[in-house]
């Protein structure tokens, strides 16, 4: 997969073109794990020094460029590979700039990690890690707090867990929100965030309980409101 991504991407990276990774997870693949992997090939070392955070490229390689203002305040679940790769200094500059009050919660994992929450006789201790401080503070949170979490894995723990039917958002449906003029009303992310309705907790709980043969039948009505909500954006 890497091999044919790089495929894709080589012209692009010697041409000096940057590589923007939304996903946090796939983004550390680039700039930790591919190097390691192809530490030879100077393509993955181009790989490697032009992948950049939305909030990199807007604060560093973007001059002159200015957030549109989002005053709120946001309880932020910071992804375990910007504590390990990547850092976070950017993104708190770009949540500066843009007027918003970024409470970084203190809480480590999500306690999703990938699919290590969906793995039997893991549940427990997922949610364990997201009950100790994530869940709370989302829970406490005023409703026109924003929950940001740039992380897939974060989002996800967030729709299935007990987080009092708040969802997370990322740094891209934040700073779009400004730029469409935020209309300051409670629970943002359900004007900002175009995404489907997430499966129900019950679903995941069928996949860890009995496997993933189990996923298709659970996640089956998901998918469909899924697909008939991407029709009706096309449409």
């Amino acid at each position: 997969m890497l091999t044919r991504t790089l495929d894709v991407l080589r012209p692009h990276l010697r041409a000096g073109a940057y590589v923007v990774g939304l996903e946090l997870s796939r983004t550390a693949v680039f700039r930790g794990d591919a190097p390691e992997l192809f530490p030879h090939d100077e393509d993955v070392d181009r790989l490697r020094r032009q992948t950049v955070t939305l909030a990199e490229l807007l604060h560093e390689h973007t001059p002159g460029w200015w957030p549109p203002q989002v005053r709120r305040t946001a309880r932020v679940q910071t992804h375990c590979h910007q504590h390990a790769i990547m850092g976070f200094k950017p993104d708190l500059a770009v949540l500066t700039a843009a007027g918003v009050n970024a409470d970084v919660l203190d809480s480590g994992c999500c306690g999703l990690a990938g699919n290590f929450g969906f793995e039997q006789g893991h549940y427990e201790v997922s949610e364990a890690c997201a009950e100790r401080v994530l869940l709370p503070a989302v829970r406490a949170a005023a409703e026109t707090d924003v929950i940001l979490a740039d992380g897939f894995s974060c989002r996800t723990q967030l729709d299935q867990s007990q987080a009092g039917g708040r969802r997370g958002v990322h740094l891209a449906e934040l700073l779009r929100a400004g730029l469409h003029g935020d209309d300051g009303q409670g629970r943002p992310e359900q004007r900002w965030s175009r995404r489907p309705e997430p499966p129900p907790r019950a679903a995941r709980l069928l996949v860890v309980l009995t496997g993933g043969a189990a996923v298709a039948v659970a996640a089956a009505p998901w998918i469909r409101r899924a697909r008939s909500a991407l029709r009706r954006q096309r449409g």
